[in-house]
């Protein structure tokens, strides 16, 4: 009996339960696998004339000028149909907002002082890939267009691999916008104690883009490589990590920071943290797009237990190689390892701009002095791009048999971590006399 009278009053409210998901889905536009796309992690503001970038956790701060444009990324595994739909209120007055996606355009009156979910209507996705949506504001008599949180989407492109920076967990919507950073991991020959390592690096043509660090000479304790840090200054950094963990320089142990030998001329030396804490040493140098440039690291066990690490360059079309600099690494004995190169993005403001590198004609020299080419990589990226937030990363081999690594710039087609690369051998080994080294 108990049975039969909770059937018949399932029966009974199933006509009510239908009519509320019916009102929900014609209120929001949305299928039961909606989810919502931060702004906070995944958006830019262009053409803005105030703040070039007026983007917080929160989403656009401060919309107001009627050039500023709001673009959203989204990565979809599949085709088919997606309803969307925008969180937001407006402080004061009332707007009139823009959204256009793949063309489409829809046009919202909006006016809530409370967050509200505004249904914008259904796309259809083409293909497999990025998809950009793009708000604008229209008019508004108020002093801003709205505050937006979120995008929600939800239909048949819709899936579990649909790809954006989903939370701000971790600090993840700094990273996001960041964007994935990409390596190259040189395998060492099998026995070989490496004591220098060799490689170059070209940035073609119109990829040398604000925030870009084309790291050329990577290995366990240290990096070594070229920025660009605005648009009148670049750089060629070296830093070397204490092998005391923290991202706060002052919290070293004097035992265990590390110590300047000697620097090359106009070489700025100092502490660094954020990201792990040590030495560090740069130099202004304005190198160029599309020219070759030529890096060289050594790292030698020192008595007391001290390993010295010493970076040198060799700039483009010229014959003396240049001093950055020399640390020393305390509680450390140990020839060069885990050599690798790298490309990020360390400026959240350009990371919807994409950038390439190459780095090519890799060596390592022996402690017996004898140089071998290496000719093998692996592709790896960082957190960002394993947890697949961001999918526009890339990495491989151009006919002219250098490695390439490419990020940022939501570009559909992207390389799988973890891809083994192969170059043909060159046989051309770094002609140094490393004797004369300053």
């Amino acid at each position: 009996m108990i049975v039969r009278n909770w059937l018949l009053v399932s029966w009974l409210l199933l006509p009510i339960f239908l009519c509320f998901s019916t009102s929900v889905a014609a209120r929001t536009g949305h299928e039961p696998n909606v989810v919502r796309v931060p702004l906070g992690g995944n958006s830019w503001i262009m053409n803005a004339t105030n703040n070039p970038d007026a983007i917080s956790k929160d989403g656009p701060t401060n919309w107001s000028s009627p050039a500023s444009i709001v673009e959203t990324y989204v990565r979809f595994a599949k085709t088919g149909t997606v309803n969307l739909s925008i969180n937001l209120r407006v402080p004061t007055g009332k707007s009139r907002l823009r959204v256009t996606v793949l063309g489409k355009s829809t046009e919202i009156d909006v006016q809530s002082s409370t967050f509200t979910d505004y249904p914008l209507g259904q796309w259809a996705i083409p293909k497999v890939g990025y998809v950009k949506l793009i708000l604008q504001g229209v008019s508004k008599t108020g002093t801003t267009y709205a505050d937006v949180t979120d995008f929600g989407i939800s239909g048949q492109a819709v899936d579990e691999e649909t790809a954006f920076v989903r939370n701000n967990e971790g600090n993840f919507f700094y990273w996001g916008r960041r964007g994935p950073s990409v390596h190259l991991r040189y395998p060492i020959p099998e026995g070989v104690d490496a004591e220098w390592f060799y490689n170059e690096v070209t940035v073609p043509k119109g990829n040398d883009v604000i925030g870009s660090y084309y790291m050329a000479n990577g290995f366990g304790e240290g990096y070594f490589g070229m920025q660009v840090n605005s648009p009148t200054e670049r750089r060629i950094l070296f830093s070397v990590w204490s092998p005391f963990q923290t991202d706060n320089p002052s919290q070293i142990p004097a035992d265990q920071k590390i110590l300047l030998n000697r620097k090359g001329p106009n070489v700025i030396t100092n502490e660094f943290g954020n990201e792990g804490s040590g030495g560090q040493s740069y130099v202004r140098y304005n190198w160029v797009a599309g020219q070759t440039y030529k890096f060289l690291i050594h790292g030698q066990p020192d008595t007391g237990e001290y390993t010295t690490y010493t970076a040198y360059q060799l700039p483009a079309n010229e014959t003396s190689w240049q001093l950055i600099a020399s640390f020393k690494r305390p509680k450390t004995t140990t020839y060069l390892k885990s050599l690798y190169s790298f490309l990020e993005n360390f400026t959240p403001e350009t990371g919807n701009v994409s950038r390439e590198v190459e780095f090519s004609n890799q060596w390592v020299r022996s402690k017996e002095g004898i140089w071998q080419e290496l000719t093998q990589a692996q592709f790896t990226g960082d957190n960002t791009a394993r947890k697949l937030y961001r999918m526009d990363f890339a990495g491989g081999l151009h006919p002219n048999q250098r490695f390439f690594l490419r990020n940022c710039g939501f570009f559909d087609d992207y390389t799988p971590l973890k891809t083994d690369l192969t170059r043909s051998p060159q046989k051309l080994a770094p002609a140094i006399n490393l004797d004369q080294l300053p």
